[in-house]
């Protein structure tokens, strides 16, 4: 799960440098995340048979995942990339909530005030706190919850599917994304550099193909709460990789706000709960 969200921190990047329209960008990321994965899984004669219903809940997440890249990628349009990654960050709490809904997961207090803590820390690294409602930010906002609520249905909907290798999930989702979006997606191959190739080969390749497989076996394995808090790794890596490449400058509350995730993650994974007393006898 950390190693797929350290890729996922990087994905912004490759998106803005293929200089493609959100449509052409997913197509092009299913098409060739899609024979990575299928690819591989031939290779290693890995397919295993499917029940209806587990086609069902494959079905739901390829759908779910595919027009949650197509909201957050329009978002960075209207939004910008740091006030998009905190709003989608509110997907664990869609996931919690949908858990608690149709799963009967009981979400204990103290862990939920570790994912509180961890939101916190997102926001200050964004530096959210000191923008303001500018043109099109309504747009940006309402495109990022949309795709946090999706990516939270795609996390419930994978989970359902024990069993079955990540590659074989994730592999069909992209072919579904192919036949989804084949009808929209009109780019102009021709005016193509290698900057562009590189951009979109790698979100294939690198983001879809390798990063899947490590997502979806992270979910087949892990519970609710774990998954929720370790996706602010992703926005973590996101700040790093700004600084490391585009030279960004972080403030006091930036680097508190590194420090609030990191607390946040090791809290949740080993259970502190500091704020509880604790019991005479104890």
């Amino acid at each position: 799960m950390v190693a797929a969200m350290a890729l996922s921190g990087t994905i912004g990047w490759f998106v803005v440098t293929s200089g493609q329209p959100p449509v052409d960008v997913v197509f092009f990321r299913c098409l060739f995340g899609g024979a990575a994965l299928l690819g591989t899984l031939a290779l290693r004669r890995g397919w295993q048979p499917m029940r209806r219903a587990e086609w069902g809940w494959l079905a739901l997440g390829g759908v779910t995942l595919i027009l949650n890249w197509l909201c957050l990628f329009s978002a960075y349009a209207y939004s910008g990339i740091s006030v998009s990654t905190v709003v989608y960050h509110t997907q664990p709490f869609f996931l919690l909530l949908l858990a608690a809904l149709f799963q009967r997961e009981a979400i204990a207090p103290g862990r939920l005030a570790w994912l509180v803590l961890a939101f916190g820390g997102v926001m200050l690294i964004t530096g959210i706190e000191h923008g303001g409602a500018g043109r099109g930010m309504l747009a940006g906002v309402g495109l990022a919850m949309l795709a946090a609520l999706l990516y939270a249905i795609t996390t419930m909907a994978t989970r359902r599917l024990k069993g079955i290798p990540a590659g074989q999930i994730a592999g069909l989702q992209m072919v579904l994304g192919v036949l989804m979006l084949s009808p929209l997606a009109h780019p102009a191959v021709a005016s193509f550099d290698g900057r562009t190739w590189g951009a979109l080969l790698a979100l294939g390749l690198v983001h879809t193909g390798v990063m899947y497989t490590l997502l979806y076996g992270a979910f087949q394995r892990l519970n609710v709460l774990s998954i929720a808090t370790l996706s602010f790794v992703y926005p973590l890596v996101a700040i790093v990789i700004d600084v490391l490449v585009f030279g960004v400058v972080l403030t006091a509350l930036q680097l508190a706000g590194m420090a609030m995730i990191l607390l946040a993650v090791v809290g949740n994974q080993l259970g502190w709960a500091p704020w509880q007393r604790r019991r005479a006898g104890d």
